[in-house]
């Protein structure tokens, strides 16, 4: 399977995840994400990030619920649920408010916000968990060779860094020493960081030994084309992306960004003319890969027009409280995500 595919796959979950505030829908996003990732994950280290993405989602939505108790929200509601003592602040800071009265409108409001974030989160997760680093950084243009090694390599670390400290927990426990606390963590975190380190090091002299940096003679003329067109071609999707959220850029909004997508691909083909990378063996884009793609893309369009056919369905009135419910035609299309379980081959240990 095409390491792009699993990405375009989970960010087109993601980008379902930001159409809705519905929790039933999203804990569906997370459900299917979850069982694709369990039946499809390899047992090599980078694969075992997605128990801490799902972590650091967690902890994403229990900080916003502890915002909106302690810092209030603009949230009109009445059913308050507790009353916290009120910290009087000056005139310049109006509009923040230490304490007060904590309503149940407030906090569902930011438990619906907390709860988007946090299946983004858990499907960026997901794409970690299933594209192998090495394999996707074969496959982007040359031009970005330089930017996608070192993103490559910082979600290379990460999991290695999280298995590191599993191991000296665990080593700890075994030796009857605390892992837990302060204390636990200062124990821990020095040898993780020096092995972090002596790994930085042993990449850095294996990179340079390979000639990691070098760059073909390229003429200025194509260097300057590259450059014009690349600029262009952003500035034309920014352009094109905000004609398309107003309501008076509807005309110029779609051509202005098919005409930067198109610029800002040119100027990436040009620019791989610097790199003197070879692929080895590269990864085909199978029909596997446009099934994949498909199904992510399908449930991203799909809820985007749901979001505008049924907004009170995908998003669940706040004030005055109604109990969410579970629109059939948008949980339907959220299904098609589990297509990659059917038709992808599992990775056997």
């Amino acid at each position: 399977m095409h390491p792009g595919a699993w990405w375009v796959w989970a960010i087109s979950l993601g980008t379902a995840a930001t159409r809705t505030t519905n929790p039933l829908l999203l804990g569906l996003l997370i459900a299917v994400s979850a069982y694709v990732v369990a039946t499809h994950r390899s047992p090599a280290p980078w694969a075992r990030s997605y128990s801490a993405f799902a972590k650091l989602a967690f902890a994403v939505l229990l900080i916003r619920l502890v915002f909106a108790v302690a810092l209030g929200s603009p949230i009109p509601g009445t059913h308050v649920l507790l009353t916290l003592p009120e910290i009087p602040l000056p005139h310049w800071a109006q509009g923040i408010r230490l304490g007060g009265e904590v309503t149940a409108e407030a906090l569902v409001f930011a438990a619906y916000d907390g709860l988007k974030l946090a299946t983004l989160l858990i499907c960026v997760g997901a794409a970690n968990a299933l594209a192998s680093p090495s394999r996707l950084l074969k496959s982007l243009p040359g031009a970005l060779y330089e930017t996608g090694v070192a993103v490559v390599v910082a979600l290379t670390f990460a999991p290695h860094l999280i298995a590191d400290v599993q191991r000296l927990r665990a080593a700890r426990r075994l030796r009857g020493r605390p892992d837990r606390g302060v204390r636990g963590l200062l124990q821990v975190g020095l040898p993780v960081l020096e092995g972090a380190l002596e790994r930085s090091v042993a990449l850095a002299a294996a990179m340079e030994a390979r000639g990691y940096g070098r760059t073909a003679d390229v003429p200025a003329r194509i260097r300057r084309t590259t450059a014009a067109l690349t600029l262009g071609g952003l500035l034309g999707v920014c352009a094109g992306t905000y004609g398309l959220l107003t309501a008076e850029g509807g005309s110029y909004g779609a051509p202005l960004l098919l005409a930067g997508i198109v610029a800002a691909l040119a100027g990436l083909r040009l620019g791989g003319r610097r790199s003197l990378r070879t692929r080895y063996r590269p990864d085909p884009w199978g029909p596997r890969a446009w099934l994949v793609t498909g199904s992510g893309v399908a449930v991203a369009a799909l809820l985007t027009l749901a979001s505008s056919r049924a907004p009170e369905a995908l998003h669940p009135g706040v004030v005055p409280l109604t109990a969410p419910t579970l629109p059939l035609w948008p949980a339907a299309s959220i299904l098609l995500a589990l297509l990659p379980a059917f038709v992808v081959p599992r990775e056997h240990p």
